[in-house]
């Protein structure tokens, strides 16, 4: 079983681009681009993410940081088709146990999840900037930033427990802090979609502006204001605000992993995939 792989040479990245200083000298962007359609979520995300936060900490001109997605959509989430080679190893086999199956399944989960954790606790404040569809793992990501804009056309959702997953890069955990318990459960229970003026009524962004360069020049005019306060104040905030919420938030997500490593590899998730890749209506058995 792979993991994600997190020592290539720091700089070098697929699924982002860094830009620091082109609008602020202490501000970087850091936009997704795939390589999947949309800004899909595939390997190169999950391995490249907490080299990047990495990356930023380390830079002391670096005092706020706009993550944004590439063209009409932040991003649709998770990659299923990269992602699928990991998702087949997961499925019962003769040749490995299920306790050494479900262990590998549980160890994949953690690693993955350092890719949005590493953003929740970098030094670097972050400003979501979500244009277009936000998808299961964009969600995620942005529940993790400290603040979130999104333009008019943004649209959001927890898509995980439509393809059988149990969402476990974190939104789960955050997002009651965010939007309130009673929201998340619709969300995740359901899988429908928000708009933008849902979100903003609800609090999951703080701000919603025309189309995605509006937005996009709003986070980064929230980032300057961040970027021009103290940092060592700005990150005894951060860090105080975060050290209310981590124990809770860690825990659920342990336990959400070794859910999914017991329950992932099901007969429903495979047909809730297959189903999505046919484009036809899924048959769920309860298996």
């Amino acid at each position: 079983m792979s993991t994600p792989d997190t020592s290539a040479t720091a700089g070098e990245y697929v699924s982002v681009r860094i830009e620091k200083g082109a609008r602020h000298p202490h501000v970087a962007q850091v936009t997704l681009i795939g390589p999947g359609r949309n800004n899909a979520m595939g390997p190169d995300f999950w391995a490249e993410m907490p080299r990047v936060m990495a990356e930023l900490d380390a830079d002391p001109e670096v005092r706020a940081a706009v993550i944004a997605g590439e063209g009409r959509n932040f991003t649709y989430g998770l990659d299923l088709m990269a992602m699928m080679p990991q998702f087949m190893e997961f499925l019962p086999s003769d040749k490995a146990p299920d306790a050494s199956r479900n262990e590998k399944i549980l160890d994949f989960v953690e690693a993955m999840r350092q890719a949005i954790d590493s953003v929740a606790a970098a030094r670097t404040p972050t400003v979501a900037a979500v244009q277009g569809r936000c998808i299961g793992g964009g969600i995620d990501l942005i529940s993790a930033c400290d603040v979130r804009h999104g333009s008019a056309d943004s649209t959001y959702s927890v898509r995980e427990v439509k393809v059988g997953i149990v969402a476990d890069m974190g939104s789960l955990a955050r997002l009651p802090y965010i939007i309130g318990s009673g929201l998340t459960r619709e969300l995740a229970l359901t899988g429908r979609d928000i708009d933008a003026e849902t979100a903003l009524r609800y609090g999951l962004v703080s701000h919603v502006a025309d189309d995605a360069a509006a937005v996009l020049d709003s986070a980064h005019a929230t980032a300057a204001e961040i970027a021009d306060n103290p940092p060592l104040v700005v990150r005894g905030t951060r860090e105080v605000l975060n050290r209310a919420i981590e124990g809770p938030i860690y825990e659920s997500n342990r336990y959400v992993a070794t859910w999914n490593a017991g329950f992932l590899a099901s007969s429903d998730m495979m047909e809730a995939i297959s189903s999505t890749m046919e484009k036809r209506e899924a048959k769920y058995t309860g298996r």
